[in-house]
C-alpha cells in the first residue's frame, strides 16, 4: 500500500473535442476559463485560481473524449518512489518533456487504458498586467466573463472494471476510498478516491458498453451554490444542453450541474460546499442499489442518459 500524500493534487486534464472552435468558446466565453499559449492542434487553457501553467488542454480531434490526466507529485522523491511503483506494475510507458509550464513528466496507463502523466516541476504562473490580481495572494484576477469557475476539480472516468483501476489508484498512487457503490451482484458500481482533504479527485464507474479508457464527466468547481443557479441561466442563453441538475448528490453531497460541451464531452459544474474529509482513519462509506434506487439528495431521479452517454460514443453492446 503507497504512503498517502505521494501525489499532491489532480493537476490538469487534456480533452479531445471535433469541434476546437466551438469548445474553445464554450470554455473561454461562457466558462471562463483564460487562455495561456497553444501548441499545434491543442490550446491551453487556465482556471482563474490555478497556480500552474494550465488547467485543460483542448486538442483538436477527430472525436471527443479523455487523452490525458495530469497529476502532481509531492516532491521529487515522492515522483521517483512512485515511478518505480507503477513500473513494478508493469503499467508505465515512459518519461516525455513536459508540456508549457512542466519538467519532466512520466507517463502511465490505468488498468482499463485511462492515460496519466505524473511530475512534480511545474513553473507557478505570472499573471501578465492584463491578469494581474490586486491581492497577491491570487494567482490571477477574477475574469467577471461567464461561469468564471474556479479550478478544475475531479474526473469521471468509465471503466470495463471498476475494482482493477480504482485499486490500483488507491495502491500504487496512495489514494483514500471515500465513497463507493456495491451492486447486488458483488460487483462494485463506482467509487470515489481522494489523494487530498478533498472527498474526492478521481471517480471510477461502470461503463455499461464493456469498453475501457472512457470519460464521463470533467468537473470545475465554483465559490457558491448560487454560482450554479446562475450557471444554468447562463448556460440556457448561449443554448448550451443541460442534461440535469442543478439539484444535490446524495453520494459526496455535491450540489451539481451537468451540461455537454460542443464536442460532446460532459462538463459538470460542482459545488462540494465546505466538506472536507480530515479523519487520517476515515471508514469507506458503502451504497447499495436500493439506496441508489431512491435518487439524488432531494430526490431527483437520475436521467438515463447520466448511464449510457461517455465520451469517445460507442456503439452499444448488441443483445442477445
Amino acid at each position: 500500500m503507497a504512503p498517502k500524500h505521494e501525489i499532491a493534487h489532480l493537476a490538469h486534464v487534456e480533452l479531445l473535442t471535433p469541434e476546437p472552435e466551438k469548445s474553445l468558446d464554450f470554455f473561454t466565453r461562457i466558462m471562463g476559463l483564460t487562455e495561456n499559449g497553444s501548441d499545434g492542434d491543442s490550446v491551453y487553457l487556465r482556471t482563474w485560481d490555478d497556480y500552474e501553467h494550465h488547467s485543460l488542454k483542448l486538442t483538436d480531434h477527430h472525436t471527443s473524449g479523455i487523452r490525458r490526466t495530469g497529476l502532481r507529485a509531492g516532491s521529487q522523491e515522492a515522483l521517483e518512489r512512485r515511478v518505480k511503483a507503477v513500473d513494478e506494475a508493469g503499467l508505465g510507458i515512459g518519461w516525455q518533456d513536459g508540456d508549457p509550464g512542466l519538467g519532466p513528466t512520466y507517463l502511465f496507463r490505468d488498468p482499463d487504458g485511462h492515460e496519466f502523466e505524473l511530475y512534480w516541476e511545474s513553473e507557478w504562473y505570472q499573471a501578465p498586467p492584463e491578469f494581474a490580481p490586486a491581492l497577491k495572494n491570487q494567482p490571477q484576477a477574477y475574469p467577471g466573463r461567464g461561469v468564471g469557475v474556479r479550478r478544475l476539480d475531479h474526473i469521471n472516468y468509465l471503466a470495463a472494471e471498476v475494482e482493477s483501476s480504482s485499486e490500483f489508484v488507491r495502491d500504487v498512487l496512495g489514494a483514500h476510498t471515500t465513497e463507493e457503490i456495491l451492486l447486488d451482484n458483488g460487483n462494485i458500481g463506482g467509487r470515489w478516491l481522494t489523494f487530498t482533504n478533498k472527498s474526492y479527485d478521481l471517480v471510477y464507474t461502470r461503463d455499461w458498453t464493456g469498453s475501457r479508457g472512457r470519460l464521463h464527466h470533467i468537473a470545475f468547481a465554483t465559490d457558491t451554490r448560487e454560482d450554479i443557479l446562475r450557471a444554468a441561466d447562463i448556460f440556457l442563453e448561449n443554448g448550451v444542453h443541460i442534461e440535469t441538475g442543478p439539484h444535490k448528490h446524495a453520494i459526496q453531497q455535491t450540489f451539481f450541474l451537468y451540461v455537454y460541451e460542443p464536442g460532446g464531452n460532459r462538463i459538470e459544474l460542482c459545488n462540494p460546499l465546505t466538506r472536507l474529509v480530515l479523519a487520517p482513519d476515515w471508514k469507506t462509506i458503502t451504497w447499495t442499489e436500493a439506496e441508489r434506487a431512491k435518487g439524488q439528495a432531494w430526490g431527483l431521479k437520475t436521467i438515463e442518459s447520466f448511464h449510457t452517454h461517455g465520451t469517445p460514443p460507442v456503439e452499444p453492446p448488441s443483445v442477445g
